[in-house]
């Protein structure tokens, strides 16, 4: 595994998981072409209001709600199998200070939201609502 995705996974999915807070306990995801941990579980929670949530990531992107929600993250946006269309509807995007984009989004014909990261800014090819760091810094 090449540095960029390990520090990607150490840094967005280790915070807060239930199976180890380092890449130690790794398995690889095999669904959607993603990179990610397979394992990860967010086992972080701000009871009784907000839930649970993903430490490694900012205001806005880090909360789950009532859902199977998991973080997949793919290296570019080419290497993605994923389509952004009527069924995959993304919401928010943020390129964060290490230059990875972060996309939130809902698929409305299975009611479930998805999160996706690419290793890399792409914000230009994703068409939603862009979210600044003064947004970020603004949410509770």
């Amino acid at each position: 595994m090449n540095e960029k995705i390990k520090d990607a996974i150490e840094s967005y999915q280790c915070p807060g998981c239930v199976y180890g807070e380092d890449i130690e306990c790794f398995s690889p995801n095999i669904k959607d072409g993603s990179i990610g941990c397979g394992k990860h579980v967010a086992g972080a929670m701000i009871y009784p209001i907000v839930g649970r949530i993903f430490l490694g990531l900012p205001n806005g992107f880090n909360r789950i709600g009532d859902t199977k929600m998991s973080i997949t993250m793919y290296e570019t946006f080419e290497s993605s199998d994923w389509t952004y269309d009527d069924y995959n509807i993304p919401v928010w995007k943020h390129v964060n200070s290490r230059g990875h984009t972060l996309v939130r989004g809902i698929c409305p014909r299975t009611n479930e939201p998805f999160l996706h990261i690419f290793l890399e800014n792409c914000i230009e090819r994703i068409d939603c609502l862009e979210i600044t760091e003064y947004d970020i810094n603004e949410m509770d």
